[in-house]
């Protein structure tokens, strides 16, 4: 058994134990997330990531849900690890790259007293990727970096997101994110989402970019939209060109040591 020195953060809510893996080696971060994340017998967070070298990029990201299985991207955790190499002082630099499974990404940090108080990331590119229908209900599939199928509703309160959610998950092979948007006008949404993986969690940066490019799709909204989610706002914004950028926040909540 050794010790493994870990910081727990999250980005409006959306919460993972994050590793410095340019210190110390995990073996199998499979099984680590799945004990990591349990919320009684484990840390409780919605999946594991490692910060990694890169030879490619600045940094490098491994990201790893509830389950244990591998995500390609997440946008809160993106923005996370921003705060994390400015402020434990792995970089000095306030524009990085970040090497994920979905493509390198850019993060601009916003530093105040050497404090990253917010980080603005460019997403890529989402396109649309055809409908799905399950129960009379019609989802619009978009890819972000990773797999969303977006349904717009009347009420997000009146929405069974727990028994709904993993129904949809399931009918993409796999798996696939559902996000449940309710129109508050055309530069405001409401967002619940359940990620595959980890069921529903307080908020989801690539869920907002799938809500948000579904949403200029249909003609709800216009390039700039606040969606406001369970866990706080992030601010999307599409620009002529297809780019998605997040700007969001990152809290660090506190470090410890875990035996493994």
């Amino acid at each position: 058994m050794r010790k493994l020195t870990f910081t727990k953060m999250h980005g409006i809510g959306n919460d993972y134990v994050y590793v410095d893996c340019f210190s110390q080696q995990v073996a199998n971060p499979e099984q680590l997330s799945v004990r990591v994340s349990d919320r009684h017998k484990g840390i409780g967070s919605d999946g594991l990531v490692l910060i990694m070298p890169s030879s490619i990029a600045d940094f490098r990201m491994r990201i790893f849900n509830a389950d244990g299985s591998e995500a390609k991207m997440c946008g809160n955790a993106s923005r996370c690890i921003g705060k994390y190499v400015y402020e434990h002082g792995l970089t000095t630099q306030t524009t990085i790259t970040l090497e994920t499974l979905s493509g390198i990404k850019t993060l601009q940090l916003q530093v105040n007293n050497h404090e990253v108080a917010s980080v603005r990331v460019n997403m890529g590119k989402g396109k649309t990727c055809g409908n799905l229908v399950q129960a009379g209900t019609d989802y619009l599939l978009v890819d972000v970096g990773n797999p969303h199928a977006v349904c717009f509703v009347d009420s997000i309160a009146d929405t069974d997101v727990a028994t709904i959610g993993p129904q949809v998950e399931k009918a993409v092979e796999g798996g696939v994110n559902v996000e449940f948007v309710e129109v508050i006008s055309n530069s405001e949404l409401w967002l619940r989402v359940w990620e595959r993986g980890s069921g529903e969690t307080m908020a989801c940066g690539t869920g907002a970019c799938a809500a948000v490019v579904a949403a200029i799709h249909e003609g709800y909204t216009d390039s700039r939209v606040v969606v406001h989610l369970t866990g706080g706002d992030l601010s999307i914004e599409q620009t002529e060109d297809g780019y998605i950028y997040m700007t969001g926040t990152a809290t660090e909540v506190f470090t410890g040591e875990i035996l493994v």
